[in-house]
């Protein structure tokens, strides 16, 4: 049965240097960086892409983030993989944890993320997770 986790998070995006295209899209590359407080107790530092088109509310994003510190008490590090559309404003966006990504306390962690992002910017995960033994 799955253990359920949420919490706050601050996140700093960084632009990186990206090539322009023809007109239409747009690509952009940031860095991650962040802080979970709550059942997750850590930060994290990753890498984003996005496409944004011509058309309002439409775009996409893929991101890595390597995430280290405590879980449920549990401490060590495991890697999120991101994945986001928005289609004229409808979002949909899949976080999950790389399988076998789980080092020290957190060897054998599966799940899936969920993130709220309220009025004035405010960011909170949702996060629901199994660690299975590893023999």
């Amino acid at each position: 049965m799955p253990t359920h986790a949420s919490g706050a998070f601050d996140v700093k995006l960084t632009p990186q240097s990206s090539d322009p295209l023809p007109e239409g899209t747009t690509l952009g590359r940031m860095s991650i960086d962040k802080q979970f407080h709550g059942d997750l107790e850590g930060s994290s530092k990753g890498e984003m892409l996005s496409a944004m088109t011509s058309v309002k509310g439409s775009a996409g994003y893929v991101a890595i983030e390597r995430v280290t510190g405590a879980l449920g008490g549990r401490k060590g590090s495991f890697v999120l993989q991101h994945s986001g559309t928005m289609a004229r404003g409808a979002q949909q966006l899949t976080i999950t944890v790389v399988p076998d990504s789980g080092t020290g306390d957190l060897a054998g962690l599966t799940g899936a993320m969920t993130i709220r992002i309220e009025a004035g910017g405010k960011h909170f995960y949702e996060f629901d997770y199994e660690i299975a033994a590893i023999a």
